[in-house]
């Protein structure tokens, strides 16, 4: 029986785990459960899964738990450092689905213990990608990717050698304002950026669907993952969703990995890897779909692309000021703040002003200095944010 362990198991990632492993409850011991403010969620899915303990990252909601969990049995904790102790918990596989840079140092706590981190924290890689490789390789440790994107990579270089691969094709569908005229894009509002035409995820990663910020972050972690140049990555829009990456060779020849928009492909393949087993999704029938579309994407709707080349151009600990600033700039959208392209804008100014401080891109990468660039790049981003509010009004 393998030992699992979920951060972040009240999101859609968690749940879509949590979903494979009921259909199998004698092959798998549930070690901890981790989430937010979804108490309900967490606590029902801690006795139904018979989980060690649970954990809420926030410390006032603890006695909200441990009352919802009363005489079951299971443990409870609440914060930050009991995130990382439950990330430190033995187990043979771990899921890190905890939303934003939050999920850093639980996922560095997890490697430690020289287990199988099944990643699904896009910020992990982009935030501080030579750290968590260097952190697993230290430990002995293996990182199975759960974007689909970066899955889907992994299995075409499946028996292939790194060396012959000439591109990295990465798809987007292009999110809720892919056909919108660029002239209304000003005015979309968070209920209309929150609703995805293919996938059903949570609101945060389908605005970032929206403004592909996602994708923006997927660019640099195939970076990171895969070790390949800049130059080497694509991106193409991809209405369907149905193939999810393909990897160009030096002979010419592509392999593409197709399946349906249903993120129980990656996890299922991580939870079972190096095995595959049969899951419970959608099979295609392509005579059906008749036909797949593709078109470059535009770099007037989707700036946020622009600005990931940057950050690979400026490397060091500039992708933890990205992060950063796209989490605020996000909040402030989601909260009324600023508009929809001003998210953008918040990231592309911090982004300058980081430049411009020398000392702070080319310092080590330690999680010290992680959690430093965090905190600055987000008063920067208040600061842009309060400007362009005042600009609005």
């Amino acid at each position: 029986m393998r030992r699992v362990t979920i951060l972040g198991a009240t999101g859609s990632i968690g749940q879509n785990t949590i979903d494979l492993i009921r259909r199998q409850p004698d092959a798998y011991k549930v070690v901890a459960l981790t989430g937010g403010a979804n108490i309900a969620r967490l606590a029902e899915d801690a006795r139904a899964l018979g989980a060690e303990i649970a954990v809420t990252a926030y410390e006032d909601r603890l006695d909200d738990l441990r009352t919802a969990l009363a005489g079951s049995g299971v443990e409870v904790a609440a914060g930050a450092g009991a995130l990382i102790e439950a990330a430190r918990r033995p187990a043979d596989w771990i899921m890190s689905a905890i939303l934003g840079s939050a999920g850093l140092a639980p996922g560095l706590a997890a490697l430690e213990q020289g287990t199988t981190l099944a990643l699904a924290n896009k910020e992990s890689l982009v935030c501080a990608g030579a750290l968590v490789l260097e952190t697993a390789r230290r430990h002995g440790a293996r990182l199975l990717p759960v974007d689909s994107e970066h899955s889907a990579v992994f299995q075409a270089l499946a028996g292939e050698d790194l060396a012959a691969v000439e591109r990295i094709v990465i798809t987007a569908s292009g999110g809720a304002f892919r056909d919108w005229p660029l002239d209304k894009l000003a005015a979309a509002t968070v209920a209309e950026a929150s609703s995805h035409p293919n996938w059903d995820m949570g609101q945060r990663i389908t605005i970032d669907s929206a403004s592909m910020f996602n994708k923006a972050m997927e660019v640099i972690e195939t970076r990171e993952f895969f070790g390949v140049r800049p130059d080497q990555i694509e991106v193409l829009v991809h209405p369907e969703s149905m193939i999810h990456a393909m990897v160009g060779f030096n002979d010419g020849a592509m392999m593409a990995h197709l399946g349906a928009p249903d993120m129980r492909h990656a996890i299922g393949y991580a939870l079972h890897w190096p095995e595959r087993r049969p899951l419970p999704v959608a099979r295609l029938d392509l005579a059906q779909v008749g036909q797949m579309t593709f078109r470059a994407p535009d770099a007037a709707r989707y700036p946020a692309l622009r600005l990931a080349r940057a950050v690979m151009d400026l490397g060091g600990l500039s992708g933890a000021a990205f992060t950063a600033a796209k989490e605020r700039s996000l909040d402030g959208f989601i909260a009324g703040q600023i508009g929809f392209l001003d998210m953008a804008g918040v990231v592309e100014s911090v982004l300058d002003r980081f430049a411009a401080q020398g000392s702070h891109v080319s310092a080590a990468m330690t999680l010290d200095n992680v959690l430093q660039t965090d905190h600055l790049a987000r008063v920067w981003a208040d600061e842009a944010m309060t400007k362009k509010a005042g600009q609005r009004f």
